[in-house]
């Protein structure tokens, strides 16, 4: 009677909890739709009452394939920056050697609008139908990652409005290829925190095809398979095992590059091939003839260090609210837990690593039997861990529990170990935002990086000690949004 009395406790939890889980994705899912209308709407206003800076976005020559026809649109317009290379390419591909700093996901999904005109106004409404459906998915996936990774509903869904009202948003509502990167992104981190690498591989390798920093992702199963190599060679002793988990983790990661190598060859094919001594470009003639980090360094002046200007001393400060928040979030969680960050990983607890798929354990699609009573047991406990810590530090008692300690307990949601290699890949990305790029784009750079909307989260759940910052969280998206609908869509830099 006991044993029957619980089951049904759990399965009612079970279901309590599913459904809080199906109100919380309907939250998100309104939230990403009303986010979009409310910027498409700024949008459509700012650019009502303002005169365009620049106004040769309506000059749109033919083709260079087809010189007689006309390419123009009544809403040829209304494209900005770097809209218009992207619709260019939709329409006539890749004629001219900057182009090819575009990558081809954005321009072959509109091409699939093929049976549309594209000198119609339909056209280019698609295109944003595109974008901004792709970032209502990628909210889904987010919420879906968070949840999965952070164990805390609350969080979860606060993270995921904090995304949909991010301070890149004008870029998600526009015809860049943001929204797509955004959707394969998380799209791929949810599928490998579940287990499921091959299907993770497939979207990290398409998020490369949208921007090239998509191949970071493969840093991703590059984490993974070090640290099961390692268990498998020290702690289980099994050689073979470790050589071939090494094998297929560089099968993977060589599966993430390929669609962004293809594509250098692709340029290499068209701007090289068939070119007389006088014709051929300097980069053909390089050892490692790469196109993309030529057109970066010659056409937009990207390089180590060759922004630190003081002219450029404005875009460093427009950068500085997004670089700030993810310093303070690598430096907060490298200070609670120094052990597992310092050692990459290795000095985490095994019982924390033997807990999720980012470290050791395998498919967790091996026991779908049990998967929804242990998922909703673990959730359980961790949303009780989570509010009794958020209870300790509102009554003041922030050092509850020790920062020395590594208990697997002691550390649930944004200090988890799984958390690490999502701060890595901030970390790098960061830092290229900073020392090698143009500093401004870091915004909209950084805008998919999961672990600066979780730590603001994190730091949200803790009103008495860090309720401030989370009203200047708030504001700088608010003032974000704000400037990028007012600036950017009237051709004014932004970011």
């Amino acid at each position: 009677m006991r044993g029957d009395s619980h089951s049904k406790m759990v399965e009612t939890s079970a279901e309590h909890e599913h459904e809080h889980e199906n109100l919380h994705q309907h939250l998100v899912l309104k939230s990403a739709i009303c986010s979009r209308l409310l910027l498409l709407a700024m949008i459509i206003l700012f650019r009502t009452l303002l005169s365009p800076y620049d106004t040769s976005a309506s000059l749109n020559p033919p083709c260079l394939s087809t010189p007689n026809a006309t390419l123009s649109s009544p809403l040829q317009n209304a494209v900005v920056w770097d809209s218009v290379y992207f619709l260019r390419i939709a329409q006539c591909g890749y004629e001219y050697e900057q182009t090819f700093a575009f990558l081809p996901l954005l321009p072959l999904s509109l091409s699939l609008l093929s049976f549309l005109p594209t000198q119609t106004p339909l056209f280019i409404l698609s295109a944003y139908l595109i974008n901004n459906l792709a970032f209502v998915l990628a909210a889904l996936y987010f919420y879906r990652l968070s949840l999965t990774l952070l164990k805390d509903p609350q969080t979860a869904l606060r993270a995921t409005l904090l995304f949909c009202f991010n301070p890149a948003s004008v870029f998600y509502s526009s015809i860049y290829s943001e929204s797509l990167y955004a959707l394969m992104c998380f799209g791929g981190m949810y599928h490998f925190v579940c287990g499921g690498n091959n299907l993770a591989v497939l979207f990290f390798a398409l998020s490369g095809c949208a921007r090239s920093n998509g191949v970071l992702n493969a840093g991703y199963l590059c984490f993974q398979t070090m640290h099961r190599s390692f268990h498998a060679l020290f702690h289980q002793k099994r050689l073979p095992l470790a050589l071939q988990i090494i094998f297929v983790g560089a099968l993977r990661t060589a599966c993430i590059f390929a669609p962004f190598l293809a594509f250098q060859a692709y340029g290499y094919y068209n701007m090289c091939v068939g070119r007389s001594h006088e014709e051929i470009r300097p980069w053909c003639k390089a050892r490692i003839p790469l196109l993309y980090s030529y057109i970066q360094s010659n056409y937009w002046g990207v390089g180590f260090l060759r922004y630190f200007q003081l002219k450029q001393l404005p875009n460093f400060l427009l950068a500085s609210p997004i670089l700030s928040l993810a310093l303070y979030s690598i430096v907060h969680y490298a200070k609670s837990r120094p052990q597992t960050f310092f050692s990459l990983g290795f000095l985490a607890p095994m019982e924390e690593k033997s807990c999720g798929v980012v470290f050791l354990s395998g498919d967790l699609s091996r026991s779908k039997e049990a998967g929804s009573v242990g998922k909703s047991s673990s959730l359980r406990i961790e949303e009780h861990l989570n509010l009794r810590r958020r209870k300790n530090v509102i009554k003041g008692d922030v050092a509850t529990v020790p920062i020395e300690s590594e208990s697997a307990e002691a550390w649930p949601g944004y200090l988890s170990a799984s958390v690490l290699p999502f701060l890595l890949h901030l970390g790098f990305m960061a830092c290229t935002a900073f020392f090698v790029m143009h500093v401004q784009v870091a915004t909209r750079f950084l805008s998919a990086s999961p672990p600066l909307y979780w730590f603001a989260a994190y730091i949200m759940a803790y009103p008495s000690k860090y309720y401030k910052w989370g009203y200047v969280i708030w504001a700088y998206s608010i003032t974000y949004i704000f400037l990028g609908s007012l600036l950017f869509s009237n051709f004014y830099p932004f970011t």
